[in-house]
């Protein structure tokens, strides 16, 4: 009687350990995929925008287009009580796209940002703050942001690379489809 409680104590002991390994092994498994990755800034420009000095940094430099990256856009002394709009200024752009409001960067919640945004077309680039705040109104420009052509092939040359596999499957179900005559069989069932 002693040696079989001993021997339920032992594997009850044990039991409990596997399972307490097992919760660790996942909480220490899903924590990097928790995580985020932060945004990293390699180049800021300061605009004086009214009142405000705002901070615009970007995730790539030198700007390529059809590259998508971030954008932060951090005012002196945070963005609490303050709002605004952002107005993007450069080639190829949608007049839908121009304006839009000044929002938490959503892997930066203490600034403003976009996340990952692309510039359509190199060229010329600006970028108009209009921000309302404690202190008034105030609107600033970073103007000649340089955006070069973009990185890689043509995107023509890309889209026909890319349509090869599909097309050669298409080819390679026509050939089966013509050598099998399915319609003969499914007359010959019929």
């Amino acid at each position: 009687m002693a040696a079989a409680s001993r021997w339920v104590r032992d594997h009850a002991r044990r039991l409990v350990l596997a399972v307490a390994a097992a919760f660790a092994l996942v909480a220490v498994s899903t924590a990097p995929a928790a995580a985020y990755a932060p945004v990293g800034v390699v180049h800021t420009e300061r605009v004086q925008a009214g009142p405000y000095t705002v901070t615009v940094g970007f995730s790539e430099w030198p700007l390529r287009a059809m590259q998508s990256l971030d954008f932060t856009f951090a005012p002196d002394g945070g963005i609490a009580g303050k709002d605004g709009t952002l107005t993007l200024d450069g080639p190829g752009l949608d007049a839908d796209d121009r304006e839009t409001p000044l929002v938490r960067h959503p892997r930066k919640r203490d600034i403003w940002g976009l996340d990952v945004q692309a510039l359509p077309e190199s060229g010329t680039w600006s970028f108009t703050f209009d921000i309302d705040g404690h202190a008034g109104h105030g609107r600033g420009t970073l103007r000649g942001v340089g955006v070069l052509d973009q990185p890689g092939p043509p995107l023509s040359i890309s889209w026909a690379v890319c349509a090869l596999p599909p097309a050669g499957m298409l080819a390679y179900l026509a050939v089966g489809w013509r050598r099998n005559k399915p319609s003969e069989k499914v007359a010959t069932l019929i």
